[in-house]
């Protein structure tokens, strides 16, 4: 069954709509750099991601996942200068029948741009409960045998939380924005963050804060340990380019005139 559906990418009808991607800047505050970039889907004229996600079904969900990973790799083949950045693309686990044979047109892509494998993380989630746990454990085994990096999206909403962590020990988690919006006036939310950042540590696991929007989020997650951030408060996602992005300092957050040590990153790559 898994072989035939596979024939999915090769066989039948191109896709009836095109895309591109965003690239979404993920700091290091430590660093002071950018550690890497997520691939958003976007339409060619500006269009958001739900118009292009909603002409997504049954028929062509395989094709639309092998497409976005290779249009993702070809963009930052062009666009990253560093040979360290990371490339953060999501992929859908029930349009991946068998891994070791849908990975091929990634690795195709990868070699064709001279982009390494290191250099690749798939994002993961699930809005509802994965019905094949013993199947997505195949896929995120056979990407680690490639050498790619994983990581688990939204964790702490919905489904995406512990029993998830525990099924398939990602190498990263993104901890969901819902979880973080209101961590800088919220202790139960400093609580929770800095329990699950300490229970990350111990599982060999590293945490991502993504959709960060403001100065005071950024210094309370950097109180819990964090230090790869994502979101607004640094850029906004770009199209088929980087975009310039602001890093604070991450020793001395603020002055008595408001943030400092806040320089624009030109494209930083």
């Amino acid at each position: 069954m898994g072989r035939i559906q596979c024939q999915g990418c090769h066989d039948g009808e191109p896709l009836a709509f095109d895309f591109t991607m965003a690239f979404h800047p993920i700091v290091d505050i430590e660093r002071r750099s950018v550690w890497g970039y997520e691939a958003l889907v976007r339409g060619t004229e500006g269009q958001g991601a739900f118009q292009i996600l909603s002409q997504v079904d049954e028929t062509n969900r395989y094709k639309f996942d092998q497409a976005c990973r290779v249009k993702a790799i070809e963009l930052a083949g062009s666009l990253f200068l560093n040979g360290d950045t990371k490339l953060s693309i999501n992929f859908m686990p029930n349009a991946v029948y068998e891994p070791a044979a849908c990975i091929r047109a990634t690795l195709e892509a990868a070699r064709r741009v001279g982009f390494a494998h290191e250099q690749i993380m798939f994002e993961f989630t699930e809005n509802e409960r994965m019905a094949d746990v013993a199947h997505v454990k195949r896929i995120i085994s056979e990407y680690r045998k490639q050498g790619f990096v994983t990581a688990l999206d939204d964790f702490g909403a919905g489904y995406a939380g512990l029993n998830l962590l525990a099924n398939f020990l990602p190498d990263l988690i993104k901890l969901d924005m819902e979880l973080i919006r209101g961590i800088a006036t919220s202790p139960e939310r400093q609580i929770i963050i800095a329990c699950i950042t300490t229970m990350a540590r111990e599982l060999g696991v590293t945490v991502l804060a993504e959709g960060v929007e403001t100065d005071a989020e950024l210094i309370a997650l950097r109180a819990a340990g964090i230090h790869l951030f994502q979101g607004y408060l640094f850029a906004k996602p770009a199209i088929a380019r980087l975009p310039d992005i602001y890093i604070p300092d991450s020793t001395n957050l603020f002055t008595a005139d408001g943030p400092a040590g806040a320089p624009t990153l030109p494209n930083a790559a």
